[in-house]
Parts: C-alpha cells; structure tokens; sequence
C-alpha cells in the first residue's frame, strides 16, 4: 500500500460516512473510555513491570490515533489548537517521558478525557444515530468535563496529599477530600497540613464555586431549551429568549411562570 493509499482510507475511516468509518470511530470512543479507566485505577500503584509494558503499548497506540489525526487534518495549525489536541500530547508525554523521570505526574494521563466526544465527525454520528445525545448534548458535554476535572483533580491531590502513602484507600481519601472541599462541604477529618495543600485547597473551593456549580447546572438543567422557531426553524434557545437570534422572529417559548 503507498503512502497515498494509505492516507485516503485514513481519511475514509476518521472521516467517511460508511458503516465501517462509523464503527472505527464508535471503537476509538470505546478504546478512549477503556484507557481513561485504566489511567484512573492505575494512579494510586507505584509502576511494575508489567503497568511499564501496558503503558508503552497504549502510549504506541495514542501517538498511532494522533499522528493519523494529524496526518488527514486540512488544516493541522487549528487541530493543534484544540485542547483536547493538546491534553493528547501531554497524555503521550506521561506515557514515555514519566517511567524515567517523574511518575508522581501520571495524573496528567486522566486529561486523556477531553478527547471524549469532542471530535467533530463523532459529533456528527452522536446526533444522527442517538435520540438520547440530541436531547441532552449539553448535559452529556457538561459530564465529560466534570468527570474529567474531578478524577485530575483528586489525583493531584493524591500526589500532594498522599505523597507518603500508597494504594486504593488513600486515592479514594483524596477523592473523598476533593468532593468536600469541591462543594464547600469541609467536613474536615482530612485537612492539608502545607501550605502547598492549603493553597492547593484554596483553588478548588474557588473552582467549586465557579466551575463546578456551572457544570452540575448544566447536567441538571441545559442552558438551552428546545423550541422549533416558526420562521427559520431554529430549535435551540436561551431559556429566556424572546427573539430568535438567527432570525429575530418572535419565540413563545413556554416558562414556569407560563
């Protein structure tokens, strides 16, 4: 297969609009969801062997998916762009650079997550084969991104916190510590003695006031509503919309107070 070749059914596979680009794009999202997964339960284990070996082959895997990606991008200076481009690079970063130098930043793998659901033409088979995703895509999006803050979250926390203890009790303690700290419960039976922690401790309250009461919001009630407007059939608005945005025609979009 030449090099041509080769490029033309990548493209056909990340872009096309057959069954067979649809199921590779479905099993890329499956393989994300495993990886993501596999770095969240791995964090609290001091590297073997064996986790050395898996890593490298996901890693090899990764940086396969990102050169692809790369290689069939149009315009490659705007996919590079991306944030979730970006937390790909760091991903595959941790993934050869940290077994030599520095695992306490493994962590950085969960960023992994951003990669969930935000490619475009995944965004495109979401809409078209699921009646679930077209109803609630805010809500799906506003997930992802709380999942993934949360588990960085706590596992910086791990590091900072835990850093002389080891294994699944102590990340589920750091996870435990950032869901209180997060929602500014404070129950206060894990509380961080350096001033590292303490400012550490600081960020995510202000985080759990800003980000954290916007993303629950956006889970439990969409910024848009779902109204057909009757002149350019525009059907997602603000809740309190009075006028269509794309067009300007009047809206009656039913409220509470209605």
């Amino acid at each position: 297969m030449t090099l041509e070749q080769l490029h033309g059914s990548l493209k056909f596979l990340y872009k096309g609009t057959s069954k067979s680009a649809v199921r590779f794009r479905y099993a890329l999202i499956i393989f994300d969801a495993i990886t993501i997964f596999y770095f969240i339960v791995t964090v609290p284990f001091t590297p073997t062997p064996v986790l050395v070996a898996l890593n490298t082959i996901i890693g090899i895997l990764i940086l396969s998916d990102f050169v692809a990606r790369m290689w069939i991008a149009d315009n490659k200076l705007h996919v590079l762009r991306q944030i979730y481009t970006l937390a790909d690079l760091v991903v595959i970063a941790s993934l050869f650079i940290v077994p030599f130098f520095a695992q306490d930043i493994a962590f950085l793998r969960i960023l992994r997550g951003l990669r969930l659901i935000h490619s475009y033409h995944l965004l495109h088979d979401l809409r078209r084969d699921s009646k679930f995703f077209r109803r609630h895509e805010s809500a799906v999006f506003a997930s992802v991104n709380l999942f993934v803050f949360i588990f960085v979250t706590t596992s910086v926390v791990f590091v900072v916190f835990f850093e002389q203890e080891s294994g699944f009790s102590a990340y589920v303690d750091a996870l435990y510590f950032t869901i209180a700290t997060l929602t500014t419960t404070g129950f206060g039976d894990i509380t961080p003695t350096t001033q590292i922690g303490k400012l550490l401790s600081v960020f995510i309250m202000v985080v759990g006031v800003a980000l954290f009461v916007q993303l629950a919001r956006a889970i439990f009630q969409p910024s848009k509503v779902k109204y057909r407007c009757p002149q350019c059939a525009l059907n997602r608005h603000d809740h309190d919309a009075v006028h269509c945005k794309h067009c300007g025609g009047l809206l009656r979009i039913r409220t509470e107070g209605g």
